[in-house]
């Protein structure tokens, strides 16, 4: 089962809800030496058989230089690592990444401050998504109940985007079914 989302329903799920969301609070509020927390990183992903070397060192040399978003989008090992470690609940790997997900939190904290007065009150943002038919009938049966989402959710406010660039291609597979989530955000 993809633990990236949660399905919640007051059953044996919700106890990894709340471990889940204490893990997240407790990273949040860990105050690391940043210079360490990236060693120990870059250390990390050398013992790794699947990072190159070239982006280990990109890291190293250049972390301080972008912002969280712009790592986490930029084609190196960050993105896939940390939707890996949160997917799969590894533990070790959400730790060697806390300074990361702390760094990465308190900026969309800070672009939200920023952009709250710009925003309309409400508006939608979709997310074009592939699930395993197995998951996606798990899904199926908590229609208008909760989810919840154990990363960071990258979304648009373009529909045919996500629809076309991530819905669509997941459903050409016969072993999964491509979804849109369309979000209604309140800022209210």
């Amino acid at each position: 089962c993809d633990r990236a989302m949660i399905s919640i329903s007051f059953n044996g799920r919700d106890a990894l809800f709340m471990y889940t969301q204490l893990l997240k609070e407790a990273l949040l509020e860990i105050e690391d030496d940043d210079k360490k927390s990236i060693k120990d990183l870059v250390d990390y992903c050398r013992e790794q058989d699947d990072i190159s070397e070239d982006q280990i060192k990109l890291v190293e040399r250049e972390y301080r230089h972008h912002t969280p978003i712009w790592w986490y989008t930029a084609e190196t090992f960050i993105y896939s690592m940390l939707n890996r470690g949160l997917r799969e609940m590894d533990v070790d790997i959400i730790l060697k990444m806390g300074f990361f997900i702390r760094h990465l939190h308190q900026h969309i904290t800070e672009l939200h401050h920023e952009q709250k007065g710009s925003m309309p009150t409400n508006f939608q943002v979709f997310r074009g998504q592939g699930f395993s038919m197995e998951d996606f009938e798990k899904m199926k049966k908590t229609k208008g109940g909760l989810m919840s989402f154990n990363n960071f959710l990258s979304t648009s406010r373009n529909r045919q985007i996500s629809f076309n660039n991530f819905a669509r291609p997941a459903a050409s597979n016969t072993n999964s079914v491509g979804i849109l989530f369309v979000m209604t955000i309140d800022t209210a």
